[in-house]
């Protein structure tokens, strides 16, 4: 299952989030340091779902809404120095290593400083904590490299090995692959063993970029001063305006049947008799809901797997006709496929026997008949036909 990273300094709103994103029980409070180990839990990403084509509900999506899941890691508040085992630095970092990318949750009201202390709101300014943890996990993998960097290049020199290959075994605990690796030493234009400490550390930037690309939550936005949030929509960033309080109370109250509330919209119905308070409660979430276009806590999902990591999503039926299993189950799965993949790649997704007994595919839609090396589109119905 496709990984995502939670991260950002102590009382951000970060456990608050990863609850908004998986109804996981976890403990919330306003100082740093709540989450002392990383929360593992399920989220999703929202797609469209081809049952609407059928005139047929799949039963596996929300009113022809399908959530495909991921996992979502929640780690350690990270404060300034963490690289050198400040706070919880290490257990942070350590946290991150399957992640594929980083959801840095921020507050944007301004009303915790740079150690995640809580200050009055507006008095930090949020933009200041966009950098750093950029800079934190590139130390990080700049110290991992550093311990073993005169030998590896060493031996470039001796044997004349690959460096892309040595750096790439060294970092590869770190989630860093071989591909990353090639790209960041592509944008050095320099060999690697002539490099001096300022171009090591330049470089573990570079395999920070590829290896956790990240998306800003801008958490808060109930509370924010306007300015505060305008000034990091200008940044050169993916931010996503979020509110995860209020998701919460939407899931909370979805969950119980006062509310009809589909993650992601941006409105909801009142289902249950609900006294005064509830009734201005959810009021305001409405317009705050109206005022954003949602909480962005399903947007910041989606925009890391489909915008930042480039995955599509791909449904495949062994009927193409009636879009079923072989037990007649409607869409009974939805996978989520790295974009450029082809039609063997989900035959090996789906099963490896299968994509080695691999024949053809059929696009469910078309009828046509695809190749191996036919790239799928987001969306896609595809039939694998296998000599399994």
């Amino acid at each position: 299952m496709l990984s995502v990273g939670l991260a950002g300094k102590p009382n951000a709103g970060k456990s608050t989030f990863f609850k908004a994103a998986t109804l996981a029980e976890v403990e919330i409070a306003n100082y740093p340091f709540t989450t002392i180990d990383a929360n593992h839990g399920v989220s999703y990403v929202r797609v469209p779902c081809p049952c609407k084509e059928l005139g047929e509900a799949c039963g596996r999506c929300r009113d022809g809404m399908r959530y495909i899941p991921i996992e979502l890691i929640d780690v350690a508040g990270l404060v300034p120095d963490a690289h050198l085992g400040r706070g919880l630095g290490n257990e942070f970092l350590d946290s991150l290593r399957v992640a594929e990318a980083v959801i840095h949750v921020l507050d944007a009201s301004g009303s915790a400083d740079v150690e995640g202390n809580p200050v009055g709101i507006g008095e930090h300014d949020p933009t200041e904590d966009v950098e750093f943890l950029k800079d934190e996990i590139g130390m990080w993998l700049f110290g991992i490299l550093e311990k073993n960097w005169t030998r590896l290049m060493r031996r470039v020199k001796a044997e004349g090995v690959n460096p892309g290959l040595l750096i790439s075994e060294q970092l590869a605990g770190a989630g860093v692959m071989e591909q990353h690796v090639r790209w960041a030493l592509s944008v050095m234009r320099s060999d690697a063993p002539v490099w001096d400490k300022e171009e090591r550390k330049r470089f573990a930037q570079l395999l920070r970029g590829a290896s956790k690309p990240m998306v800003i939550a801008a958490n808060k936005i109930d509370i924010a001063p306007k300015e505060f949030v305008e000034r990091l929509m200008e940044l050169d960033e993916i931010v996503v305006p979020t509110c995860a309080a209020a998701e919460i109370a939407l899931r909370m109250a979805d969950k119980k049947g006062a509310v009809s509330y589909r993650p992601g919209d941006d409105d909801f119905v009142i289902e249950a008799d609900l006294n005064k308070a509830q009734k201005a409660g959810l009021e305001n979430i409405r317009r705050l809901l109206a005022q954003w276009k949602g909480t962005g806590v399903q947007e910041c999902m989606n925009r890391v797997v489909f915008d930042l990591l480039d995955y599509i999503a791909v449904f495949p039926v062994e009927d193409e006709n009636k879009w079923t299993d072989k037990n007649g189950a409607v869409l009974p799965d939805a996978y989520l496929m790295k974009k450029g993949s082809t039609t063997r790649d989900l035959a090996y997704q789906v099963h490896s026997d299968i994509g080695d007994s691999f024949l053809f595919a059929i696009d469910a839609r078309t009828k046509r008949r695809l190749g191996e090396k036919h790239e799928l589109k987001d969306g896609d119905v595809i039939k694998i036909a296998s000599t399994k």
